[in-house]
């Protein structure tokens, strides 16, 4: 991937990975400059999401190299990689609907006094802030996120990943089952991040949300790139050609 656009923020070369006798992943290469948004897709089964749980620590890769901001490293485990700048938002939001808003964002990190007492009023100014810069309205942080709307929830997720102050983030479907007033805030916060310097990876299936939003687009076919270009080179027409035209040329093999 030859994207313009400064510095390097993941680079992801030859990156192979087998689940027994099934080739997942076949060197794939990826390169997201920072700062920019790049939008990851491919039908099912296409080694999108194992692709990006290497990235995040769940899987070692078989083999190939992983470089963040020109180092290599070798991504041992989800902390590892929170610990090294990288976020991700899952389609299902990982949400405890039973928890306030505030408790959500801190998940797993609250703050505490003598390891003992939370700091619920600090947790509560913090994840005010983070949703004020989301720019998105919760009527109360103190609510049960059952009672949330779909963006308001996305919103939450993303909040909780921000409050670690990641360099990458990674979105997994984030539109899916949004209507389109939530849908088009959505890709707004994803922009934002992006103009904020936040490198962003966009796992999605609906291609018009990725036009007019992601700066570069790489198509995985069964476990291969079958396109990896500016979004500004092509449509959703093409971009779906491109797809038939890799299973018809898997048919004909």
């Amino acid at each position: 991937m030859n994207a313009d656009g400064g510095d390097v923020a993941v680079e992801m070369r030859g990156i192979t990975k087998r689940f027994g006798g099934v080739l997942a992943l076949d060197h794939v290469d990826l390169r997201l400059p920072r700062g920019k948004i790049l939008a990851l897709v491919g039908d099912n089964g296409a080694g999108k999401s194992t692709l990006m749980k290497i990235l995040t620590g769940y899987y070692p890769a078989d083999d190939g190299e992983i470089s963040l901001n020109g180092q290599r490293e070798r991504i041992a485990t989800p902390q590892h990689a929170r610990r090294l700048g990288i976020g991700m938002v899952y389609q299902d939001l990982a949400m405890v609907d039973a928890l306030d808003a505030v408790a959500n964002v801190f998940l797993g990190a609250e703050l505490v006094r003598f390891r003992i007492f939370l700091r619920r009023r600090a947790m509560e100014r913090a994840t005010c802030g983070l949703l004020q810069g989301l720019q998105m309205q919760v009527a109360s942080v103190r609510e049960p996120a059952l009672y949330l709307s779909g963006g308001q929830r996305s919103a939450v997720a993303i909040a909780r990943v921000l409050n670690f102050k990641p360099q990458v983030v990674i979105l997994d479907e984030p539109t899916a089952a949004l209507d389109p007033v939530a849908t088009e805030r959505v890709l707004e916060i994803i922009k934002e991040l992006a103009e904020n310097g936040i490198s962003v990876i966009v796992i999605c299936h609906r291609f018009q949300d990725i036009f007019g939003t992601a700066d570069w687009i790489v198509l995985l076919h069964l476990g291969h790139v079958a396109w990896d270009g500016p979004a500004s080179e092509l449509c959703a027409d093409e971009l779906l050609n491109i797809m038939k035209e890799a299973k018809c040329s898997d048919a004909r093999r």
